[in-house]
This record gives C-alpha cells, sequence and structure tokens, in this order.
C-alpha cells in the first residue's frame, strides 16, 4: 500500500467547538483528539498534520465518574531532587479549571513534534466565553 501524503493547501479545516458541561472527561478528550489529529476525514495521513480545529469551552465544569474527583493525581516535577508534586481532582481544577482537559488531550496525541504542533490546534476554555467567533465554529454534540 501506497503511503498517502496531502499537501498542505489541499487540507481544508474547519473549527469545532465541543461543550464540556457535564460530560465525561475521557470522553470530550477523546473526541477533541480524533478531530484534531484528522482521523475523521478521508486524507488522514498519522504522519501530517490534516486535522481541524477544536474549542473546549466549560471545561471547568466536566465530569468524572465514581471517586475520581478524591483519587485521580496529577503529577509535575519541578527538576530537583525530591521535587515531585501532586494533586488530586478536585485541588487541580479549582485552581486550573481548563488543566484537566488540557492533560487528557495532551496524553491521547502522538508523543513527539507533531504532538507538539496537534495540541495548538485545541483552545480549552473554562468557561462558556471563547474568542474563536471570527472563525465560525461548528457545534459538536458527544
Amino acid at each position: 500500500m501506497k503511503t498517502v501524503f496531502v499537501k498542505p493547501a489541499d487540507v481544508e479545516r474547519k473549527w469545532f467547538v465541543i461543550d464540556a458541561e457535564g460530560k465525561i472527561l475521557g470522553r470530550v478528550a477523546a473526541k477533541a483528539a480524533s478531530i484534531v489529529r484528522g482521523k475523521e476525514k478521508a486524507v488522514y495521513a498519522p504522519h501530517q498534520e490534516v486535522g481541524d480545529f477544536v474549542v473546549v469551552v466549560n471545561a471547568g465544569k466536566v465530569a468524572v465518574t465514581g471517586r475520581k474527583v478524591q483519587q485521580k493525581l496529577y503529577y509535575h516535577h519541578s527538576g530537583y531532587p525530591g521535587g515531585l508534586k501532586s494533586n488530586n481532582f478536585e485541588k487541580l481544577i479549582a485552581r486550573h479549571p481548563a488543566a484537566p482537559l488540557e492533560a487528557a488531550i495532551k496524553g491521547m496525541l502522538p508523543k513527539g513534534p507533531l504532538g507538539r504542533k496537534l495540541l495548538k490546534n485545541v483552545k480549552v476554555y473554562a468557561g462558556s466565553e471563547h474568542p474563536h467567533a471570527a472563525q465560525h465554529p461548528e457545534a459538536i454534540e458527544l
């Protein structure tokens, strides 16, 4: 099978908006990652940026199931010995409402230069307002 190479000028890039209020964290992240990656297009190529742009609103009101509010941990390291810090979902969403969803989407994208480039096509906002109205994003229901 031949490898498909799509010219960047031939790719039609759309904008989509996902309302995360009351939705499950992983399902919202999986849908956003799939759209950004371009997996829902006929010209999908795993080594190219052919996906669309995604705006996620109400990220601070995303839901998790079970006892994940207290038990799900997010780690970061200061770079110094003994500098491993952790926060649970409840503390992180109180401090940075968009951070859990951003971390989930980042984990579902490829690692390396392509993944970092694709992550720039995802815009996550804690509230219902976003500055991308000029792009006329289409709403997506989960």
